[in-house]
Parts: C-alpha cells; sequence; structure tokens
C-alpha cells in the first residue's frame, strides 16, 4: 500500500538480532536524551521485546520474578512510563497492554491494528492518514497534539484476508 509502512509481528527475521538492536537503540537513544536506562528499565525493555506480541503489565512483573528480581508493582509501572516517555514502547489501551515501538528514532504516530482472535498487534504508519486526520480536526478548530488509533479485526492468519 502506497505511503504506508509496517511491522508484521511473525515475519521472518533473526530475532535475538531484532531484540539486540532494540536495547542498542534504547541505550543510545537515552544517553542523546540525557536519561538513564536503568538495569531494571532495559530488563522491562527486553520482556517487552521477547515475544513481538503485547505485554499486560502484571506479566512483566512476573517476568522479572522469573529472571530472579524482587520487583513491585509500582517499579515496573515508573519503568513502562519511563519506556513510553522515551518513545520506547507503546500502549495499547484496547488491550491494557505494552508492545516495543520499532522506529523510536522517528516521530510518528502509532496507528494499530489488533487482531480480535490471536491479540498479534501490528504498528502502521502512514504519513497520509496522519496528514488527513490533522486536516480534519483544525477544520474542527481542534489542534492534533498527538494520535493513536486503534484499529480491531482479524489478520491474515485468522481469517482476515487480504
Amino acid at each position: 500500500m502506497d505511503g504506508i509502512e509496517t511491522d508484521i509481528p511473525g515475519a521472518p527475521h533473526d530475532h535475538d538480532a531484532c531484540v539486540s538492536a532494540a536495547l542498542e537503540t534504547a541505550a543510545e537513544l537515552c544517553r542523546r536524551q540525557g536519561s538513564r536506562l536503568t538495569p531494571v528499565r532495559r530488563q522491562v525493555l527486553e520482556i517487552v521485546w521477547e515475544s513481538h506480541r503485547p505485554v499486560k503489565a502484571y506479566d512483566v512483573l512476573a517476568r522479572l520474578s522469573d529472571h530472579g528480581r524482587a520487583a513491585k508493582p509500582p517499579t515496573v509501572y515508573r519503568a513502562l512510563g519511563f519506556l513510553i516517555d522515551q518513545g520506547l514502547i507503546h500502549r495499547i489501551e484496547g488491550l491494557n497492554a505494552f508492545i516495543g515501538c520499532a522506529r523510536p528514532n522517528d516521530a510518528h504516530t502509532g496507528y494499530f491494528l489488533i487482531c480480535e482472535r490471536c491479540r498479534a498487534v501490528t504498528e502502521m504508519a502512514s504519513p497520509r492518514l496522519e496528514t488527513l486526520l490533522g486536516q480534519e480536526a483544525a477544520g474542527l478548530g481542534f489542534t492534533v497534539k498527538a494520535q493513536t488509533v486503534e484499529i480491531f479485526g482479524l489478520c491474515a492468519a485468522c481469517g482476515g484476508g487480504r
């Protein structure tokens, strides 16, 4: 589709390299922004990136415990909040979950295609759609500061087709 980029979960790739690249990008981004990617924040980011699927905060807490770190819910929520603020992860409101951001160095609007059956999430970037929504809002006298769009349906693997 012209002007639309997607990150499709499950597409063939070297997952270890993918996670490693996400962690390296996060460390560099935090260094440039003067923020600190603490060991807990780094581990939470790694857990979010483990499967390319949305992860809930309490699942992150459980995985931290599996890794031998006795964390409390506020610790996890603070780490997730930091990662969102840095643009390293996205919150998927409709699932009350979090997913890694594949393009943290690029300011972009989050358009998420969420499969109602398998819960796979695909992040889509569409400058045309962003512009159109901004123009429509401006026509109503509204200034857009941020956009997140969650679209529910079926992915190709679950019968959504193409």
